[in-house]
């Protein structure tokens, strides 16, 4: 792909570090977050959305709930670089994504829950996490395509909230690299270029 043209808007090693990482951006995996209290955990997760080449993320807040600006240094700049889109109800999320053809699964301990790692995280998948004290709410568990948990053998039966999610994405992670799925750029040459341009300004 010729990036030659971004060279005008950054530096040579600048220009070749986004495009390197914007060519293994994975549009086809993201995760759900929904009324997230903590702005350091939702900072966290966004973090590892980025080290997992995650494009964008979900943030879902009702009930009149403010959407928070994650923190400089939990997200250590992660926030410039992992997009988000803002939902009012779970619905209007899962209506979205389904529209774009994702599976959409939720972490919650249920009699129907699956272990993350019988998961196909090669597929186009949603991954859904909710509020540290209450989790996901029931009208995202009842209207999700299924339900999984992360296996632990100690007393504690939880994770923190980034934690969990991070150990899930990584498994995705896992997955997608056996698969080649970061070995091929997801944008077409001028949708390439332009995003390239667009993070240099960033």
């Amino acid at each position: 792909m010729d990036i030659s043209e971004a060279y005008k808007f950054g530096t040579e090693k600048r220009v070749n570090k986004i495009a390197d990482v914007l060519r293994r951006r994975q549009l086809d995996l993201t995760v759900v977050a929904e009324n997230i209290s903590d702005p350091h955990n939702l900072s966290a997760m966004m973090r590892s959305c980025d080290a997992v080449g995650i494009y964008r993320v979900c943030l879902v807040y009702h009930s009149g709930q403010p959407f928070p600006t994650p923190g400089e240094a939990s997200s250590a700049s992660a926030r410039k670089w992992v997009d988000t889109l803002k939902f009012r109800s779970i619905e209007e999320c899962y209506n979205y994504l389904r529209q774009d053809g994702f599976k959409i699964y939720t972490t919650h301990l249920a009699k129907d829950a699956v272990s993350l790692y019988e998961l196909d995280l090669t597929q186009k998948v949603a991954l859904v996490f909710g509020n540290e004290h209450s989790g996901v709410s029931d009208e995202a568990v009842s209207l999700a395509d299924g339900n999984f948990l992360i296996p632990q053998v100690g007393m504690i039966q939880s994770l923190n909230i980034s934690v969990a999610c991070a150990v899930s994405i990584y498994e995705a992670f896992r997955q997608r690299l056996a698969a080649g799925k970061y070995a091929t750029c997801p944008f077409d040459e001028q949708t390439y270029v332009e995003k390239i341009k667009d993070w240099l300004l960033r």
